[in-house]
């Protein structure tokens, strides 16, 4: 697999803190690649930076060997990577399907013109617009809620109704922006059961979650972050045998957290 997605040393700073010093990490194509860190590593300030949502102050995000550093959110996800945020974002006075096809509306290949004569194109994007609305709903097990205003969803529903329309445009990659905060515990294996499933399908994704279960456990790659700086990546069996992370986590000592490691009280 070669990598989709390619963040090279990325530099950011807010009133002189530095939030980010450096950071470099590959998504391969085909991979679901995770990205944890304890609060205040820097998470969120680099989903914002490669999804177009802030300014680089240095380095660069390549999305299929093309320089998209510095795009509007708008022109990243035309170039093929959607997100989701850890707030869910959704009209909630509209139904779930209007939700959806209002994610696919801007990628559209029918212009106001053909919706305003309905012109064969428009009858075309449409029908493939519901098509899609369907395939996903039922994908992401909310088939049944698809009239439902989105508002009356449980938390845990509206995440997955993120995900489904972030899906909609087809994008070589989703970043996912902690999926299951906030999400009762008994959903999550589902969640992790339909990531699988749209994987399987080709789906590309990194998913940046605190939850260092949910992420060991999805996984291909995982990358970790402190203060910052990329702390160290690997497979999730090395990943949960690096007392590094733990020391990260817990605030131990290296010392205290290889104990831990070895089940040492």
């Amino acid at each position: 697999m070669t990598a989709l997605l390619e963040i090279r040393a990325l530099h950011k700073s807010f009133a002189g803190v530095r939030a980010l010093s450096g950071v470099s990490l590959a998504v391969k194509a085909g991979s679901i690649t995770g990205l944890i860190g304890p609060n205040g590593s820097g998470k969120s300030t680099l989903v914002d930076l490669i999804s177009g949502f802030q300014s680089v102050d240095g380095g660069n995000v390549l999305l299929a060997g093309v320089d998209i550093t510095g795009r509007s959110p708008q022109k990243v996800a035309r170039a093929g990577l959607k997100r989701t945020f850890q707030t869910v974002r959704l009209y909630e006075h509209l139904s779930l399907s209007d939700n959806l096809l209002i994610a696919a509306q801007q990628f559209d290949p029918a212009s106001w013109v053909d919706e305003l004569f309905r012109t064969s194109r428009y009858a075309r994007a449409a029908a493939e617009g519901e098509a899609r609305c369907h395939q996903l709903l039922e994908r992401v097990g909310l088939s049944r809620y698809a009239r439902l205003e989105a508002g009356l969803l449980s938390y845990g529903e509206k995440k997955l109704a993120a995900l489904a329309a972030a899906l909609m445009s087809r994008p070589r990659i989703v970043v996912l922006d902690e999926p299951v905060a906030g999400v009762n515990p008994t959903r999550i294996g589902a969640v992790v059961d339909i990531l699988r499933r749209l994987h399987q399908e080709g789906q590309t994704f990194l998913v940046i979650e605190h939850n260092v279960e949910f992420i060991t456990r999805l996984c291909d790659f995982v990358v970790v972050l402190d203060q910052g700086r990329k702390l160290t990546e690997g497979t999730p069996a090395e990943i949960k045998r690096d007392s590094r992370v733990l020391e990260a986590y817990l605030g131990l000592s290296a010392e205290m957290a290889a104990a831990r490691m070895e089940g040492a009280p």
